[in-house]
C-alpha cells in the first residue's frame, strides 16, 4: 500500500464546511463572519504520551481529544483539523482501528479531516486544530483578576494514578484500575463548558500537565498569585479511597466558593503516612504520589478557570445544565505563585508543580 493509497483509505472524508479538503497542496478555509480563527497544534509520541501497545481505537480518539481541549480552554468552536502521522509501518488493522477512533469522536464534535501529513518512522501524532470564535470573546490565560474564583471541571488525578499502575509505581485493583483508566485513555473534551464560558469567565486554561502547572500559566499571565484549599479538589472515589486515610482529607470536590474546614477528626493526623491506621503503603504507595495525581499529575484534560464571585450561581446553573461537575477550589489573590491549603490550613509541601517534557 503506497502512501496515497493510505491516505485515500484511511483519512480522506468529505469535508462541506471547507472549500477545498484533503488532495491537494493545501486545505483552502472560510472563517464565518465576525469570528476570528484558533489555531493549536499537539504532537503524541510513542513511549512519552502513550504506551507502544496503546490500543489504536483509544489512541485515534485521544490524539484528537487533547487538541480539541485546546479549542475548549479558548471557548473556541472548532471546525477543522490536519493530522501528520509518522508511522513504522502499514499495517491495515492498527489504521483501521485508529482512524475509526479519531473519526468517532471528530464527528461528535463536527471537525473536518482538510489535510496532513505520512511518513515512515517512530510513531508519532501531531494534530493542528482550527476553531472559531467571536472577534473580542476568547477565553484566556492573562484576565484573571484578585477576587475571582478558582474552578475546575470534573475530577482530577485518575489519568495519573492509572499510569502509576501501567508503571509499575502502584498497585491498583482490577475494578480499580478500570475505573480510572478511560480518563488516561479516552479524555472527554470540555468543548460544551469552554463555549458557555464566554463572557464569564475572566480567564481558562486546559489542565495537561497538572493543576498546579497550568494554574501556574494563568498567574503568571495575569500577574496574580492564588489560594487553593485542597480538601476541595474534585476527585473520584478511586483517588478519594487512597487518600481518605491521610492527612489531609478530601472531600472529593464541593461546589462552593466557602471552604469547610470542620473535620470528624478530633486531632491532627500524623503527617508520617506509615503511621496512620488502615494505610497499606505497599499497595498504594506514599502520601506524596496521592497529592500529586490530583495537583500536578497530568493528562485531566478538565478546564482550570477563574470567574468573579457575582458568578457562581450562573456557574452552578451551567454545571447542571451540561450534566458537568464544576468545583470552586480557591481564589486569585494579588502576588504571584500558588498556596495549597490542607483542611486545617496549613500550608502543604507540593513538591514538582507539573509535567515538563525538559526536566
Amino acid at each position: 500500500m503506497s502512501e496515497f493509497d493510505l491516505i485515500r483509505r484511511y483519512f480522506t472524508r468529505a469535508a462541506p464546511g471547507a472549500l477545498l479538503g484533503v488532495g491537494d497542496d493545501a486545505a483552502l478555509l472560510q472563517v464565518s463572519e465576525g469570528n476570528v480563527l484558533a489555531v493549536s497544534s499537539d504532537m503524541l509520541v510513542s513511549g512519552t504520551h502513550f504506551l507502544p501497545d496503546a490500543d489504536p481505537f483509544l489512541l485515534g480518539h485521544k490524539t484528537l481529544a487533547v487538541n480539541l481541549s485546546d479549542m475548549a480552554a479558548m471557548g473556541a468552536t472548532p471546525r477543522w483539523a490536519m493530522l501528520a502521522i509518522a508511522l513504522p509501518e502499514a499495517d491495515e488493522a492498527w489504521l483501521e482501528k485508529f482512524s475509526a477512533g479519531f473519526f468517532a469522536l471528530a464527528q461528535q464534535h463536527g471537525v473536518e479531516l482538510v489535510g496532513g501529513d505520512t511518513t515512515r518512522g517512530p510513531l508519532n501524532l501531531c494534530v493542528t486544530i482550527m476553531g472559531e470564535v467571536p472577534q473580542g470573546a476568547a477565553l484566556l490565560r492573562g484576565g484573571a483578576q484578585p477576587g475571582d474564583e478558582v474552578w475546575v471541571s470534573g475530577t482530577l488525578g485518575d489519568a495519573a494514578l492509572a499510569l502509576a499502575h501501567l508503571q509499575n509505581r502502584i498497585q491498583l485493583s482490577a475494578a480499580e484500575y478500570a475505573a480510572c483508566a478511560p480518563a488516561l485513555h479516552q479524555p472527554q473534551p470540555r468543548v460544551a463548558l469552554g463555549l458557555a464560558l464566554r463572557g464569564i469567565a475572566n480567564s481558562a486554561i486546559d489542565i495537561s500537565d497538572g493543576l498546579l502547572a497550568d494554574l501556574g500559566h494563568i498567574l503568571d499571565a495575569s500577574q496574580a498569585g492564588a489560594e487553593i484549599d485542597f480538601a476541595l479538589l474534585p476527585v473520584s472515589s478511586v483517588l478519594r479511597a487512597c487518600l481518605t486515610p491521610l492527612s489531609p482529607p478530601l472531600s472529593g470536590g464541593r461546589s462552593s466558593s466557602s471552604p469547610d474546614k470542620t473535620t470528624s477528626h478530633s486531632t491532627r493526623p500524623s503527617k508520617d503516612d506509615s503511621q496512620v491506621a488502615g494505610y497499606d503503603k505497599g499497595r498504594l504507595g506514599g502520601v506524596k504520589l496521592f497529592q500529586q495525581c490530583a495537583l500536578s499529575g497530568g493528562d485531566d484534560y478538565e478546564l482550570c478557570f477563574t470567574a468573579p464571585g457575582a458568578r457562581h450561581a450562573e456557574l452552578l446553573e451551567i454545571a447542571a445544565r451540561l450534566e458537568l461537575p464544576l468545583a470552586c477550589i480557591g481564589k486569585v489573590v494579588a502576588g504571584s505563585g500558588c498556596i495549597v491549603h490542607d483542611a486545617y490550613g496549613v500550608q502543604l509541601d507540593i513538591g514538582a508543580g507539573g509535567y515538563d517534557h525538559f526536566r
